[in-house]
């Protein structure tokens, strides 16, 4: 469902914004670091985020990527987290490091800290630019 016109935008080093929902329905805004595999999205977190909280208690999401090359061209992605584990996230934020920040490891691990993948399925893309 990304349209391959906008498709490298989430290939690049760009910023996503992450909107959860917070118990009381409020929305929850955070700077994150964005994957796509099979046409979902994969955002990195660690467990007991305020942001992992938000998705264990509601599912949906909005993402606002931006393309870094030309401000003028983004793309607004509102979807469902299909999946939160921890197989697997570890590796993946090296991953992340290695895209966005050239190291070879994530240095901004914390003693003890659990990674968390999530999934989110988008239902409904907007693309401007």
């Amino acid at each position: 469902m990304i349209p391959s016109s906008h498709a490298d935008i989430l290939q690049k080093k760009s910023f996503a914004h992450l909107a959860t929902l917070m118990p009381d329905g409020s929305p929850q805004v955070t700077p994150v670091w964005v994957d796509v595999v099979d046409g979902k999205i994969v955002v990195n977190s660690a467990k007991g985020r305020l942001k992992d909280k938000n998705l264990e208690h509601d599912p949906r999401v909005a993402i606002s990527v931006t393309d870094p090359d030309n401000p003028y061209r983004s793309m607004t992605i509102r979807g469902k987290v299909v999946e939160i584990r921890t197989e697997g996230a570890d590796a993946h934020i090296d991953k992340m490091a290695k895209k966005y920040i050239g190291k070879d490891k994530y240095p901004g691990r914390a003693t003890g800290e659990v990674r968390v993948l999530v999934t989110i399925a988008p239902d409904k893309i907007h693309t401007m630019g």
